[in-house]
């Protein structure tokens, strides 16, 4: 197989480890085929996760007694191998290249933290300023924490002294500590949530992009966005993401070029920067927002334990988290600095709409759009599959024609593994319901710091660190507990003034005239 080939086929596997298992009860036929069990429709099935099984239990990864790394940030040791049977996990004989490495781990997180959204962070130095470059570096620091302890949450240390992996999700973690009725039920609304959220912001970044590049007034920016949610119909049709994922190597491709090409246009106008712009004030009304935009930008917890519960060897969890946010820190911090020093108090939501000449921008901008499409069906169809999972019945099958659970409405399935007609106009609906909130509320940024401030500080910092608080207080140090109750209140604080801050402003900008005219402001400072 040439090189080529190779890369196509380990994007293909990259993107299926990430969509697959975010909803596996959606892949009809995998059980079938040895890769899912059935019984991964139990708990495992409400999070984003890796597409990588677990091994049997042959395939146990090494101890992880001698990594005194993980114990420092609340993981414990274990003096022996992890115990997969009495933790309860599904068991297949699988092919042990179904582990992912390190590096495969690291580019999970690093393609989750690094995203399109890069685009507005500029616009949150000019908002921001200093404070925005220190919030980019002390967010990346706290998530990449907080991810430890959240992996922490699914260890116990069993009567011999060994430590064993007795829970395999976010929720499982959640139901442990707030019991089956309310805590997992959270989780999952906040994670879907941050899924449609995502979905609507992928619409709303489309009219932004287009508008700019195709300024008309006969066809704006509410007409860019209903053309794109029709683009994306067929996303209600999808049983699997076989159509897409082939397209994410040249989609990553793509976007690397474009912040490649934008980082040499900035440093190309370094004799022009705007050097006394940048300052250490803070605008109290504007920087909450700045902050739920970039606890946005990092949010992963929610597929972290799977993705290290897939790892050839888990001992490498923490170096694998603590690179790929060190790295993220860098770069995003760098382009928010850069971004907003070449463009000043001129800086756009997204920083394309910036570049000098309009053939330029149009085609840097258009790319985009191209990429924010293909975007969208992994987030949706997570959303979808989630809310199936929690509302809808399991598959039909010839003894259960209305399929088997508690939930309380019939299975979305047919027997024969196809959509129900009702089902798919509910799938339409979905895509039809981002599209109205995009229109209602086109607004960029104030909808990612919206996000960010609600479900973002919750699953990135208050509930990782009150879980694990519950879980293993007597093993935590006065320092440690200390630490980890300052960034409960620092989340809780800052989400709450964030909420608020961004709701006021949308309220002052909903009175726009919607959509706003080419060259216009959107969003005001």
């Amino acid at each position: 197989m040439n090189p080529l080939m190779n890369q196509l086929m380990d994007a293909w596997y990259h993107v299926r480890q990430q969509a697959v298992t975010c909803c596996p009860q959606m892949f009809n036929g995998e059980e079938k085929s040895g890769q899912f069990d059935e019984r991964a429709q139990v708990r495992g099935d409400h999070e984003m996760s890796s597409f990588k099984s677990f091994g049997d239990a042959n395939s146990r990864p090494p101890a992880m007694s001698e990594y005194d790394e993980l114990s420092k940030y609340g993981h414990p040791k274990t003096n022996g191998s992890l115990d997969y049977a009495d933790a309860g996990f599904n068991e297949y004989a699988g092919d042990p290249r179904d582990k992912i490495s390190a590096w495969q781990a690291g580019w999970n997180v690093t393609n989750a933290i690094q995203g399109m959204f890069i685009v507005c962070l500029p616009y949150a130095a000019l908002h921001g300023g200093y404070w925005a470059i220190f919030a980019l570096v002390a967010v990346a620091y706290i998530c990449c924490y907080t991810g430890k302890i959240l992996v922490a949450c699914l260890y116990e240390i069993d009567d011999k002294g060994n430590t064993i992996r007795v829970r395999d999700s976010y929720v499982a973690i959640a139901d442990a500590v707030m019991g089956e009725k309310y805590g997992g039920k959270m989780v999952n609304i906040a994670q879907i949530i941050e899924l449609l959220m995502t979905c609507i912001l992928y619409v709303v970044l489309c009219g932004d992009l287009m508008i700019a590049s195709f300024p008309s007034n006969t066809f704006d920016q509410k007409c860019w966005m209903i053309l794109s949610a029709m683009l994306l119909l067929p996303c209600a049709f999808l049983k699997d993401l076989h159509s897409v994922s082939t397209l994410s190597l040249w989609c990553t491709v793509a976007h690397i070029v474009i912040n490649i090409i934008i980082f040499g246009y900035c440093f190309l106008q370094i004799g022009n920067w705007y050097w006394s712009k940048i300052s250490f004030s803070l605008d109290i009304q504007t920087f909450p927002i700045t902050v739920g935009i970039v606890v946005f930008s990092y949010t992963s917890q929610i597929f972290l334990p799977n993705l290290e519960g897939n790892m050839e060897d888990r001992s490498q969890f923490s170096k694998m988290l603590d690179w790929s946010h060190i790295s993220a820190a860098a770069f995003k911090a760098l382009f928010a600095y850069v971004g907003f020093l070449t463009f000043g108090d001129a800086t756009q939501k997204e920083i394309t709409n910036n570049l000098p000449t309009h053939s330029f921008k149009m085609m840097i901008n258009v790319i985009l759009v191209i990429k924010a499409l293909l975007s969208y069906p992994l987030p949706y169809y997570a959303a979808a599959g989630l809310i199936e999972a929690a509302l809808f019945k399991r598959r039909a099958t010839d003894e259960s024609p209305h399929g088997v659970g508690d939930q309380p409405f019939p299975t979305c399935w047919e027997r024969d593994g196809e959509f129900r007609v009702w089902a798919v106009s509910l799938r339409v609906l979905l895509v039809w319901a981002s599209l109205l909130v995009a229109i209602s509320i086109p607004q960029f940024a104030l909808l990612m710091g919206l996000v960010g401030n609600i479900t973002g500080t919750m699953l990135s910092f208050v509930w990782p660190c009150y879980f694990h608080m519950k879980l293993k207080w007597n093993e935590m140090t006065t320092e440690v507990i200390a630490w980890e109750v300052s960034i409960i209140a620092v989340g809780l604080i800052s989400g709450f003034i964030g909420v608020i801050s961004s709701f006021n402003a949308l309220i002052d900008v909903y009175h726009l005239p919607l959509p706003y005219a080419p060259g216009q402001e959107a969003l005001q400072a």
